[in-house]
């Protein structure tokens, strides 16, 4: 059974015993990701990510890492576009010392600035390693394309010039303008007490109330086309095809979940099957659907060698005119929406998975996780919703595409691609 209560100070706390397990998982997520940032604070959020693990009043860096090492826990943070998440698992018995931890780290940092010039060598360093992957540079490059002038269009991790300029005060500014209780909620899902845990979080997470500042957040994509060529000196080209989806919890969410899966989210899947499997032109090709508050994404990406690239191009708007009119069939929609339904469930299967589940719905959604509501909205999908958002969906008058590689020889024979 899901809990939610609120501490004195407005903490959102959400609640999961489970039976069964000797785990128990505990995070805190912060209403504070890219989309929250200005220009000037590119990057910050994961910047402030990486800093509260480098000390704090009561503990050195190594001790934050001993002390989870020496219960075998784990301690771990991501930054995503529309939140941080800080998060520890542990077995039951030693849920107090991740409370303490974990309240320690995001409250009580001291962003030492000696530390702070070594990691911002560090983020800098991450940067320039995604800068080397370029199936990461292709869905950068077209989400940046294709959410041109939003928020969404920033990357995470900031830029080399916005993380080689920033201030230590302006992480300490953004992050007292964001890690604030009402911008806070707990998740706790595992084996574990709630009284115990409220008494917990009482004693660690009692931070003063203060006023919420929100920073730049405006959702959604102002259409058009638009193609961007990246040079590298790599063996394929990897591109990423971006047209328009649906917001999180929109009509249009889960039958866009499913038509992904149809044409690209598993190896029975369309663009798996042609492109890979008859043709040979891909080890890796797949489809992706991105949520946001206000808005959302589908994306297309295949990485192939330079010469087979406007071929690949080809075939991928093949299959989405095939789709756009003549729509799917019956066999693939089912087998694709009980593939997504049975993905989900299995995904479920640990404490880590119901707390990240508890805590983002009610960060990004202001509700409660209700795991039957999904399965149902799954379930409820039909091929008349599938129908129903293709207009959309497979716009290509929306289309953004980034093209990653040797592509000066094979710029003309792309664009013409794009055209036909």
């Amino acid at each position: 059974m899901i809990m939610e209560r609120t501490m004195g100070n407005g903490i959102r706390v959400m609640m999961e015993p489970m039976q069964g397990v000797r785990s128990v998982a505990l995070g805190v997520w912060v209403n504070a990701g890219s989309v929250r940032e200005s220009k000037a604070e590119a990057g910050a959020s994961h910047f402030i990510e990486h800093m509260v693990f480098k000390g704090t009043e009561r503990r050195s860096a190594a001790d934050i890492a001993a002390e989870m090492d020496n219960v075998g826990g784990t301690l771990n943070a991501f930054t995503s576009k529309e939140c941080t998440c800080f998060y520890a698992k542990v077995l039951d018995e030693h849920l107090p010392i991740a409370a303490d931890v974990l309240a320690d780290l995001v409250f009580h940092s001291t962003f030492d600035a000696e530390e702070l010039e070594k990691e911002r060598r560090v983020v800098l360093e991450e940067i320039l390693m995604t800068e080397d992957s370029p199936e990461d540079v292709s869905a950068e490059t077209a989400g940046a394309l294709f959410f041109q002038g939003d928020p969404l269009a920033f990357p995470i991790l900031g830029t080399k010039e916005s993380i080689g300029a920033m201030p230590r005060e302006t992480l300490l500014s953004y992050k007292q303008a964001h890690y604030v209780p009402k911008n806070i909620v707990i998740a706790c899902a595992g084996s574990f007490s709630p009284d115990k845990l409220m008494e917990l979080l009482e004693r660690h997470f009692s931070i003063p109330e203060s006023p919420l500042s929100a920073g730049p957040f405006v959702q959604g994509y102002p259409g058009g086309r638009r193609v961007q060529f990246v040079k590298k000196d790599i063996e394929q080209i990897h591109l990423t095809l971006a047209l328009p989806g649906f917001a999180r919890d929109s009509e249009g969410q889960y039958p866009l979940a499913v038509l992904s899966n149809i044409i690209g989210g598993s190896m029975s899947s369309r663009l798996f099957q042609r492109i890979r499997e008859e043709r040979g032109l891909a080890y890796t090709v797949y489809s992706y659907p991105l949520f946001y508050a206000n808005t959302g994404a589908f994306a297309l990406y295949a990485g192939t060698g330079e010469q087979q690239a406007a071929e690949v191009v080809r075939l991928m708007r093949k299959e989405l005119a095939e789709i756009r009119e003549n729509g799917v069939t019956e066999e693939e929609f089912l087998r694709c929406r009980e593939q997504l339904k049975g993905s989900y469930l299995l995904s479920m299967e640990s404490s880590n998975a119901h707390m990240s589940a508890l805590g983002k719905v009610a960060l990004l959604q202001n509700r409660e996780y209700n795991e039957a509501e999904t399965i149902r909205r799954i379930e409820c999908v039909t091929m008349e919703d599938i129908q129903r958002i293709l207009p959309t969906v497979l716009d290509e008058s929306n289309l953004s595409a980034a093209f990653v590689g040797r592509v000066e020889r094979q710029r003309t024979a792309i664009e013409a691609a794009l055209e036909e």
